[in-house]
């Protein structure tokens, strides 16, 4: 079993009963499979596969909408990552290898074309990417990220798989409050709690001190993030954290410091593979870790 520091321990078993505990300790002791989507602005299923069997490489499918009234791409699952690699659809952009729970808040916020999105802290561009293929290319999608070296590999991740996305390399808490958007997702910087697996050197960064810095800056995030959005915007709170203080505890305060705004109930149609947690008046999703999905949290804001 998964060695945890004291305090992680601690924090886990004054969140949830010794039965899910277990479950989220099973979950970082997993071997995470690899999973990908299509680029279907470079892409189609029936070049990937027959690349897939060109180069004898064994994959399941998951083709089933995981969100009500939203396609969700074509997700093929491999057990790991070393030979997809070279092939020529990685190289080329016409696949993205991504978690499970990556793709996740795209979906519940559904991107269209023509709609103004903002994608508030938007490195390495996986879910940015993902959400410009979901409109056809066609959304107008703003991308935020504040660290130059995060930026480039946004970047050229952008331009590999040929998505059309304005990047700002900036803070979005500063951005001007008279910019408005139909959709925002806010995948927000936290303690990576839910990504945790034996193979990591986690105890080094995931620190108490790192949990009670980082929720200031999420709630600082999501104030501004109602400030930026249109009156009936939909907005995506979104953390690969298993944290009740990163999640549900951050989504109350911040409804009760903005009256405008409502949580919407989400839910996953597909419940295949996946050990799930309902929050806040059955509202929110937490995903436990397993060896299909990241631990994560989602949540859903209409103004």
């Amino acid at each position: 079993m998964i060695n945890l520091p004291e305090w992680l321990e601690n924090e886990l078993k004054a969140q949830y009963n010794d039965e899910i505990v277990e479950q989220i300790k099973q979950g970082f002791e997993s071997e995470r499979k690899t999973t990908f989507r299509v680029n279907t602005i470079k892409s189609n299923d029936q070049e990937i596969i027959e690349e897939l069997e060109s180069n004898q490489i064994k994959y399941k499918i998951i083709n089933k909408n995981l969100v009500e009234n939203v396609q969700t791409p074509t997700i093929f699952v491999l057990e790991n990552d070393i030979e997809i690699r070279k092939t020529k659809i990685y190289n080329e952009g016409k696949i993205y290898i991504q978690n499970l729970s990556s793709m996740m808040p795209p979906l519940f916020l559904n991107p269209k074309e023509q709609e103004d999105i903002l994608d508030m802290a938007a490195a390495p561009g996986g879910k940015t990417t993902q959400m410009a293929a979901m409109s056809n290319n066609k959304a107008n999608i703003t991308a935020c990220e504040r660290n130059t070296i995060r930026l480039d590999k946004m970047l050229y991740n952008i331009n590999k798989q040929g998505a059309n996305i304005y990047c700002i390399n900036k803070n979005s808490i500063e951005l001007d409050d008279f910019l408005k958007f139909d959709k925002i997702l806010l995948d927000a910087p936290c303690t990576g709690s839910g990504t945790i697996n034996d193979k990591t050197n986690f105890e080094k960064h995931l620190t108490k001190s790192l949990l009670e810095k980082t929720t200031k800056t999420q709630e600082k995030l999501l104030n501004k993030a109602i400030k930026l959005l249109k009156k009936d915007g939909e907005l995506i709170y979104s953390t690969c954290s298993i944290f009740k203080k990163e999640n549900d505890e951050i989504i109350q305060k911040v409804i009760s410091q903005n009256p405008n705004i409502r949580l919407e109930k989400i839910d996953i149609l597909n419940k295949e593979n996946i050990n799930m947690i309902k929050g806040i008046e059955e509202k929110t999703i937490t995903i436990l870790p397993n060896e299909y999905f990241e631990g994560f949290y989602i949540a859903k804001l209409v103004k």
